[in-house]
């Protein structure tokens, strides 16, 4: 009578798995939370990049914040101009699209055999844990360290380290700026990506003491603002600086400068 006892046992199960599937079934009715599908939508038009540079966790989280009114249909950099339009008609609302792109660039030429060494390191290979050893290997305090912290964050792979430099392909930055915050020194700052020419040192040190650590640093010698026919590059706080409004990319603050910290992009 055994099979007696298994059939039963079975017919019970199939009984009770029916009864609680229908009980979940009317629970998960009346207990579930509506999703707008505006959300969906605006997830849709998103790269999916993850990089948290519209200030919130991941591309899910922000269109959720789109909809609820915490967040702008503009803040995602990576997206640009056409994906803040997409969600702007998504949610009916008119996006201001005539703002540049923005891209990350690197405000140091210190590559190897360029800047001063302190001493070698052989240490964990990251700019934050060197820069704590000594002020780090090299001995401009205002360069980039070079082992490599913003390209393990950079989610569009647009950055690598070459000469103990970090260089930036701008075809490739999408301009979330997490390199910005992964960099110990802020060597790495966002610009338009439509501006031509750089001043490629922040060395606030001038004359001999900047020369000391480095031979491409800029030294305040003030001769690329008086050269310059607009007017549109100015020493302050040591080093040169740039007015993109004024400046006509004519190149001879480029040609004029004896450290060569001034390039065209």
């Amino acid at each position: 009578m055994d099979w007696i006892l298994i059939l039963t046992a079975l017919g019970i199960l199939a009984v009770l798995g029916a009864v609680f599937g229908v009980i979940l079934g009317v629970a998960g009715k009346k207990f579930a939370v509506e999703v707008d599908e505006r959300v969906e939508r605006i997830r849709d038009q998103l790269g999916g990049a993850n990089c948290g540079a519209c200030g919130f966790a991941g591309c899910d989280a922000f269109a959720e914040a789109v909809v609820s009114g915490e967040a702008r249909p503009d803040a995602c950099t990576p997206g640009g101009a056409k994906t803040a339009a997409e969600i702007g008609r998504i949610m009916g609302v008119e996006v201001d699209t005539s703002a540049v792109p923005m891209v990350a660039r690197v405000l140091c030429l210190g590559s190897n055999g360029v800047v001063g060494e302190r001493y070698e390191y052989h240490g964990v290979r990251s700019c934050r844990v060197a820069a704590g050893l000594a002020g780090g290997p090299k001995q401009c305090r205002f360069s980039c360290i070079g082992l490599g912290d913003c390209a393990l964050v950079c989610s569009a792979n647009g950055i690598r380290i070459e000469d103990g430099l970090a260089k930036i392909e701008r075809e490739k930055c999408i301009g979330c700026g997490m390199c910005i915050n992964a960099c110990p020194r802020n060597v790495i700052e966002l610009v338009p990506a439509d501006i031509k020419v750089e001043v490629c040192c922040r060395n606030t040190d001038v004359g001999k003491a900047a020369m000391s650590v480095c031979m491409r640093a800029c030294v305040g010698c003030k001769r690329c603002e008086r050269e310059c026919p607009q007017e549109a590059i100015k020493v302050i706080d040591g080093y040169a600086r740039i007015d993109h409004d004024k400046c006509t990319r004519c190149g001879i603050c480029v040609e004029r400068c004896p450290r060569l910290c001034i390039k065209f992009v």
